[in-house]
């Protein structure tokens, strides 16, 4: 059994865990209050022009409003209405060609992209068209852009068609600045307590919750991206990219911890890189490489072209969701068998099965939570069309992002409380330090999970009480 830095869930009662839970649901419902009374993530406005019938298949040219940094994104969408009757459903592909142009503040037209693109695209009628995205810019670099849209081979009779901008609300962008910043410094706070509460132990001595924690705090304050300010400075993709690679690894790390933490409470000891860790981290890894992929590639490929998108243009697209599922299925399944027989095994070992339960209990809770926001957000077709990050899986209001954010952090905030050590721990492991005085206070149970000698045998730790109990009656 591993030496432990003995954790202050150890010392908690059950009316100070029920204080726990109460403290972390009070602090989420704060922050989805306030993103309730928040503004929306996307703004939406109506393009400026005009469509003659003799213009229906000649290109448009659509000018948007003064943008800022606050906008971050910028989109193009159009709506087609057919003139014909609402009943007649209608499925037919055509050439759409896009031009981007922008607008710098003195009024001259710079080249964004100094071609014009093509793309297939698909109209699908059901009554009503479905909503096409013509055009896509990841961040802005001019105050106002130009973009020249023609529909070949759209041999259809169009009544209207109608272009809508969509952009980051300015006023969202300010409070995602700041509550990220808000969510850093308590963050980094956190972290540097949770430091100095292990600092008088040595590292060998931490539990492997405690070590995790010194990892998956780092991590999260990465995941609320300190350099987020950036984006909104800089004219570059680079902090955006950053910003995704940040909340990948972080949502992966937890994904590992897990795993690592359900395994290593039946694994005492040395714990072999080779079947303890290497199994672990292939699984994981599949699912990090393949959200960076993803992720990579729609970014280097909207860097040339405005009108890339996953699940229209990339053949593969559909051969890398299955194999995102699949993996995805593998790491619930592994995760659910290393929970039961964990929770089998250890349900009469009083330490380990508080870990567990506690673990168990604010996971569940976690995920419940996020499992409810999913839906809310996308219904019933959350594995459907919405596996990328596209303008349908983007948040529709500050509620969703706040919610999402703090859930995660609150959630390491609690477990960093409670797998700190309590503030009498260093007297307690001094004492253990000493053989006489750990033999004779500690309680068996004590002994099997916490003290220096936990691997030795029952019977010569008997043997050495009553050694020192014939040498204190010879005194």
């Amino acid at each position: 059994m591993e030496p432990l830095a003995p954790m202050r869930l150890y010392t908690l009662s059950k009316r100070h865990f029920v204080l726990v839970f109460v403290v972390f649901f009070v602090c989420f419902g704060l922050t989805v209050f306030v993103g309730i009374r928040g503004p929306k993530v996307i703004q939406t406005s109506a393009a400026n022009f005009s469509l003659n019938n003799s213009k229906k298949l000649k290109p448009i040219q659509i000018l948007s409003n003064p943008l800022s940094t606050y906008n971050q994104q910028l989109w193009l969408t159009c709506v087609v209405e057919l003139d014909q009757s609402k009943e007649t459903s209608i499925q037919t592909s055509f050439l759409m060609t896009v031009k981007v142009d922008g607008v710098a503040q003195d009024g001259t037209t710079m080249f964004v992209h100094n071609k014009v693109h093509n793309r297939t695209r698909t109209l699908t009628c059901a009554g009503r068209c479905a909503e096409i995205i013509v055009a896509h810019l990841g961040y802005l670099n001019y105050t106002q852009y130009t973009v020249i849209v023609g529909f070949e081979h759209l041999k259809l009779p169009i009544k209207e068609m109608n272009f809508t901008w969509k952009t980051y609300d300015p006023a969202f962008s300010q409070l995602e600045i700041w509550f990220r910043f808000v969510f850093v410094v308590l963050t980094f706070i956190v972290t540097c307590l949770f430091a100095h509460s292990l600092r008088k132990f040595s590292m060998r001595d931490w539990g492997m919750e405690q070590k995790w924690m010194s990892i998956l705090l780092p991590l999260l304050l990465l995941y609320n991206d300190p350099f987020f300010p950036l984006s909104f400075l800089v004219n570059s993709w680079v902090p955006g990219m950053l910003d995704d690679l940040f909340q990948s690894v972080f949502l992966c790390a937890l994904l590992l911890f897990w795993l690592c933490v359900y395994h290593g409470v039946r694994v005492q000891g040395e714990r072999k890189c080779l079947t303890f860790y290497l199994p672990k981290f292939f699984i994981v890894g599949l699912l990090w490489l393949a959200s960076v992929t993803l992720g990579i590639w729609q970014t280097v490929n909207e860097l040339h072209d405005p009108m890339y998108q996953y699940r229209v243009d990339t053949g593969n697209f559909q051969g890398m969701k299955i194999f995102f599922m699949v993996v995805a299925a593998v790491y619930v399944l592994y995760l659910l068998f290393l929970i039961v027989r964990a929770c089998s095994e250890l349900r009469h070992m009083p330490y380990v099965d508080l870990r567990l339960k506690f673990l168990t209990a604010l996971t569940f809770v976690v995920l419940v939570i996020s499992i409810v926001i999913l839906y809310l957000r996308f219904g019933a077709q959350v594995l459907q069309d919405n596996f990328v990050a596209e303008l349908s899986t983007h948040y529709q209001n500050s509620a969703e992002f706040l919610s999402f954010y703090g859930l995660l952090n609150f959630y390491l905030y609690t477990l960093a409380f409670v797998y700190s050590p309590s503030k009498n721990a260093l007297y307690e492991s001094q004492l253990k330090d000493n053989p006489a005085f750990s033999m004779l206070n500690d309680s068996d149970d004590d002994v099997i999970y916490g003290s220096d000698y936990e691997e030795m045998p029952l019977q010569n730790g008997q043997a050495i009480r009553a050694q020192y109990k014939e040498g204190s009656e010879s005194d």
